[in-house]
Parts: structure tokens; sequence; C-alpha cells
């Protein structure tokens, strides 16, 4: 499924925990829902949106920074009509798109969207119960029925090889009793599952994935309901459904949720591998460290210097400065990215699994070099 470029990135970053691995895209604000855990529509407000012309300067950057992966999101990332050509643009260069979506999307839009090379998606699906997802979803009525028909059409157009396809479910005390549901449904369609805790912020402080609804906070009966549901949903795991979390992850969400200290930064002095690893870019283009901080500075992606800004150590510093006064996040992908690349019992499942199609002989030597660089 990866592109060669992609490959030797994914290797580097497993390897020296120094190689971009994956990007978040925010190419929109613009949604068609207010979910009750997001407020990035709100957060992104700010920034227009950028032309495929300056896209295709940013995958040409994204390229001479060997970035691996690039997550094109929202707000809603099909509320751009030129999406099919932005997937293109990363996908000739030999970055993987990865697509998150709400399901607001044709049969015709999806169609076009494969063709160009997207085959990677991530739809967000909390509930089967379509009343409980259309509240989730700020009261929109029947989007919950126009994300099974995403999902239905991207069954439909996926190609069965060299695919991959996953529900995004945001765990909170309104669904605690629906998510063993979703990953049956997703297993029994080959679709994975990947678990995001709710996450809540102060008024004074928005922040694009955090919840102002400090009612949605898990009260104590609901914090031992939701360890319990961790527990029993790793075991359907290791029983052969498809839930993508690692065990660590898993482990750091009980801790999240219970307000005590997560352990997925504990190889890197406690911060997050933003920049190293992983970073986001603004509507705009402009480069952030995560989905929740901005620089003082405004470094855009799309300009000619971008990468050798990058590589800078002082643009390194001044990232490290924003994110190491973070207490850490649970939004699925940084954290996972951090433990697949830091922690020995992820990267070989992740290779094994997800990234890469190894040999025998090629896994034993993999692993030696993992080993050689803990």
């Amino acid at each position: 499924m990866f592109s060669k470029n992609s490959l030797i990135s994914l290797t580097k970053g497993a390897l020296i925990q120094n190689s971009p691995v994956y990007v978040q895209y925010y190419i929109t604000a613009r949604c068609n829902l207010t979910c009750e855990q997001c407020n990035i529509i709100y957060a992104n407000a700010d920034v227009e949106e950028i032309s495929i012309d300056k896209i295709k300067k940013i995958a040409d950057n994204f390229s001479k920074i060997k970035v691996a992966i690039v997550l094109l999101t929202g707000g809603e990332p099909f509320a751009r009509k030129d999406l099919p050509e932005i997937i293109r643009e990363f996908e000739m260069r030999g970055i993987h798109v990865r697509m998150q979506t709400n399901g607001l999307a044709s049969e015709e839009q999806i169609a076009k969207v494969v063709e160009s090379g997207g085959k990677d998606i991530s739809i967000s699906l909390d509930s089967l119960n379509g009343l409980i997802q259309d509240k989730i979803n700020g009261g929109f009525k029947k989007s919950w029925d126009r994300a099974i028909d995403s999902i239905v059409n991207f069954s439909k157009y996926l190609p069965k090889k060299n695919s991959f396809a996953s529900l995004g479910c945001v765990m909170s005390k309104n669904n605690l009793d629906d998510i063993k549901d979703v990953i049956e449904f997703g297993s029994k369609i080959s679709w994975h599952t990947s678990l995001v805790p709710i996450h809540i912020t102060e008024q004074s402080v928005p922040r694009g994935f955090r919840t102002f609804d400090k009612s949605l906070k898990f009260n104590e009966h609901e914090i031992e309901k939701a360890t319990k549901l961790i527990d029993e949903i790793r075991e359907m795991r290791n029983n052969g459904y498809l839930l993508y979390d690692s065990d660590q992850y898993l482990d750091d969400i009980k801790k999240f949720i219970s307000g005590k200290e997560i352990t997925w930064r504990d190889k890197n002095q406690k911060i997050c591998d933003s920049p190293n690893l992983y970073f986001a870019l603004l509507p705009n283009g402009e480069f952030a460290p995560c989905c929740d901080y901005r620089l003082s500075n405004e470094y855009f992606a799309y300009n000619d210097n971008f990468p050798s800004i990058y590589k800078d150590r002082n643009f390194r510093n001044e990232v490290k400065s924003i994110v190491s006064k973070c207490d850490g996040c649970m939004y699925g992908s940084y954290p996972e990215i951090s433990i697949s690349m830091r922690f020995m019992k992820a990267k070989l499942q992740r290779a094994k699994n997800v990234f890469f199609k190894f040999t025998s002989k090629e896994m034993a030597a993999y692993k030696r070099l993992c080993i050689g660089n803990n």
C-alpha cells in the first residue's frame, strides 16, 4: 500500500525517530456538522484555504523532506471540490494519502477520490444507533445514514488489495454501550476501528478537538465503566476483532480519562515528537506543532525555503518551547506514531501488520536494527 519513499521514511522514523512520518493537513475549516467533541471549525475559522497551486508546492516540499503519510482532514475534506486533485498531487510524489471524513460524500465523489489514489480512509462512527450518532454530530438528522452510505460506497470502490479502511470512534459517556458494537460491525466488513477518548478544555483555552462541554467529563462511575470496556475490547482484539489500537495506547486511555499521567511520551523527555515525527498544517498551509497549538512566527509549507526551515535548529527549538509545555493528548494518530516508532513491541507489530510486508529474514534484520536503537 505504501510507496517506496513512504516505506523508507517509515523505516527511518522507526530507527532514528527523526523523519517526518506523518502530517495532519487541515485542508479546510468548513464542515457540515458541529460534533459535540470537536471545535476545529471554530479553531481554524480565522485562516483561509489555499489554492491547488500552493498545495502542489507543499507536496513538492513534503517530497523533499521525505514525508511518509499525509492525513487530509478538516473540517470536512469533502467540502473541497478539488479533493481528488489534492490527493493526486501527494500520491504522484510517493506520499501516502489518508482521508478522514464524517461521511459527507456522494458515491460519485468517493469513486473519484479512490481513482485519484485515495485508498486509505477513516470514517467517523461512534454508534450503530442513528439517533445517538445524530445527537453526537450536533443534532443533524440522517448524518448517521450518510456515514453508513459512505462506508458502503468506500467498501464498493476500494480495491481488495493495497487499501485500508477504518472507523474513527470517539469514546464518551454517551456511547460507552455502543463501542463494542462498532468494533464488531467494522470487523464484519473488514474495517478496523480506532478509539480516541473525548478531550475537554476551558472556554478561555480553545483547542481544535476538545469540547467546552464539561458535562461530558467522565464521573467516577463512568471511569470505572470505561476502564472495564477498554479491557473488554482489548480481549476482542486479541480474539481477532479489528481494533487498530496498541496495548500501550489503550493503557494510556485509561490513565487519561482518570486524570493520570500518560506514558507514550516517556522515551522523549515526556514531550511529543513534533516536529521530528509529525506535525500539522492549517488550512492556509501554515505549519503548526499539532492540532492544539500554533507558533508565534508563521512558516508556510508552500514556501521554497520550508525544507531548510524544517531542518533549522532554531525552528526546532521554537517548536520544542511550545510542545514541552503540553500535558499530553490522546488524539490517536500522534500517540500511536510515537508508540510505533519508539517502543519495541509496537514497532514490530506495526511493521508486520501495517507498514511492511517483510520476509522472515528481513523481519529478523529489522528487529536487530530496532533493538540496536533502543
